[in-house]
């Protein structure tokens, strides 16, 4: 069944999809407390969090409320992947500490 198996999952990273929004702040433990305040003040609020994004984000992306838009598995760094791929659609997840800093990540939407 091995083969069945891999197959599978090759198809899976072809055909699973995301879409997620991020705030990220450079730095060390002050930017990952930044973070748990911004998420306590923001909550689940999508709104809220695209004008947080606007407000702190070092990324790029603050520009469109940290929006990232639609992306498949394997092109995010490994900790940004496993949570928008694992973890629950429409909830503020973090922070989360990758190369690049901290990140709150809001999955907005992922197809299977």
């Amino acid at each position: 069944m091995g083969i069945l198996d891999d197959v599978g999952k090759m198809f899976k990273a072809f055909t699973q999809k995301a879409s997620a929004s991020h705030i990220l702040i450079k730095g060390g433990a002050e930017a990952e407390q930044k973070l748990i305040e911004i998420k306590e003040e923001i909550g689940n609020d999508s709104a809220k969090f695209a004008s947080a994004a606007g407000a702190y984000s070092s990324c790029p992306s603050s520009a469109k409320g940290g929006s990232l838009g639609q992306f498949g598995p394997g092109q995010m760094v490994k900790e940004f992947n496993d949570c928008v791929f694992n973890d629950e659609v429409g909830v503020v997840h973090g922070p989360i500490k990758t190369q690049f800093g901290y990140h709150l990540i809001l999955i907005t939407d992922r197809t299977e």
